[in-house]
């Protein structure tokens, strides 16, 4: 059975430790942080013990849910050590140290997985196996939606990169994961109009961006920092033969009809909620790509080129100029 460490035990820790507590296929070694506390309260709660990150290192995979500054640190450690590597995204927020740190992989020859686990989610991979099977023919325009509930707290903008890095960068991995081709255009047009902390903090809330493929292929995506209905998640794929769409995930699919109207319950508050199997899911990839020693995917390629393209919509979004890719 897999042995993991999971170093980390903020709230993605916290997540990816229950499940693979909870998971058949791997064992939880322990949990490592700097917050020595922190780490052994998540530990105890999944039955498992607290860690030295040294000794995090020792067992057969380590998954990465620690701050985007120690990232790719703790997988070139991971790498040095022959170990299989799970990490959260970003690797880093420059593209020049993760392509150091992806030459560190390729040269221990370890498995590392790229957490962009929209991919996973199960609505979402249903639309793309359907897509992949033809029955909306070829991929015409593709727009993607998503938007929070809420802005998140000054001090969390001011380290994270900005929006296009932090938050449309899982929107930019399912472009590429749909689309099937490379973006060769950029454009972007973004605003600040949720939070003025999050615009003196030097960032936007509120971004649009559009881009062309090769072949002629369009995406636009959206995101906002607000969305005062709940958390906004979909999805439509429009093609030669017709339309394929995902929609938002509600409590439950009770509707009410009265003569006010039609009426549903709430979408899921946040991303803990709408993507629960979407973790478990991904978990489950990265067991069996340990267990089969191929490549996963998304891999460290995988999160180069979604950073490449939220470095290119920064740009954009600055300039108000498209960007060839």
């Amino acid at each position: 059975m897999l042995s993991i460490a999971v170093i980390g035990a903020g709230r993605i820790g916290q997540i990816h430790a229950r499940n693979i507590a909870a998971a058949a296929g791997a064992r939880l070694a322990g949990v490592a942080d700097v917050d020595t506390a922190a780490a052994a309260r998540l530990a105890r709660q999944c039955g498992a013990g607290a860690l030295s990150l040294d000794a995090a290192f020792a067992a057969d995979a380590v998954l990465i849910g620690s701050p985007t500054p120690t990232h790719a640190d703790y997988i070139e450690r991971a790498a040095a050590a022959g170990r299989a590597i799970f990490c959260e995204k970003p690797i880093d927020l420059s593209a020049d140290r993760v392509r150091t740190c992806l030459d560190a992989v390729r040269r221990a020859g370890v498995v590392l997985m790229v957490g962009f686990n929209r991919r996973f989610d199960p609505h979402f991979s249903a639309l793309k196996r359907r897509l992949d099977a033809g029955e909306i023919g070829s991929l015409e325009m593709l727009t993607i939606t998503s938007r929070d509930p809420a802005p998140p707290p000054p001090a969390y903008v001011a380290t994270s990169g900005g929006l296009f890095r932090d938050m449309m960068i899982h929107d930019l991995d399912m472009a590429r994961f749909l689309m099937g081709e490379e973006p060769t255009e950029l454009h972007a047009a973004a605003s600040c109009l949720v939070d003025q902390s999050i615009a003196a903090a030097g960032d936007v809330d509120t971004a649009v961006v559009t881009l062309r493929t090769a072949s002629g292929k369009l995406c636009q995506i959206s995101n906002s920092r607000r969305a005062s209905y709940g958390y906004d998640q979909r999805i439509e794929v429009h093609g030669a033969k017709g339309l394929l769409r995902a929609g938002n995930v509600t409590a439950t699919t009770v509707e009410l009809a009265t003569e006010a109207g039609f009426a549903t319950d709430p979408t899921l508050p946040f991303f803990l909620e709408r993507y629960a199997a979407a973790y478990r899911a991904e978990l489950d990839a990265f067991f069996a790509a340990v267990a089969s020693g191929r490549s996963p995917r998304p891999d460290g390629d995988d999160g180069l080129k979604a950073l490449l393209l939220a470095d290119a919509a920064t740009r954009s979004a600055t300039t108000g100029q498209a960007v060839r890719l």
